[in-house]
């Protein structure tokens, strides 16, 4: 069964996926890179992946966190087939090593 959603202005609602990254006092250069290689190739590996855009903060105010990551989902299905997805996995498993803090957003737009 196919289910579209739209907005009140017959727009079809899609998945936005904010994740919002605080690096620990031990994270070094390489360890950044490492972050940034692995999450360039998840758009290839995973097809679920509409939009998918990361960096590095440009501010350094206190309240800013280090890095973000914005990805975009077909609806919350393919998010959550993309958060299990062996790829996404190892990411995460150095995220877990590098971060002191993640914070993550999703909504419908």
């Amino acid at each position: 069964m196919l289910r579209v959603d739209l907005n009140q202005q017959g727009v079809l609602l899609m998945l936005k996926h904010l994740v919002f990254f605080k690096f620990k006092e031990t994270t070094g250069p390489a360890d950044i890179e490492r972050l940034a290689e692995g999450l360039g190739k998840l758009p290839e590996k995973i097809e679920l992946i509409r939009e998918f855009v990361f960096g590095r903060d440009i501010i350094h105010s206190d309240r800013s966190y280090d890095f973000a990551l914005v990805s975009m989902f077909d609806d919350l299905e393919a998010m959550r087939a993309y958060q299990v997805h062996p790829d996404h996995q190892r990411v995460v498993a150095h995220v877990k090593e590098i971060c002191s803090s993640v914070i993550a957003v999703d909504f419908e737009c």
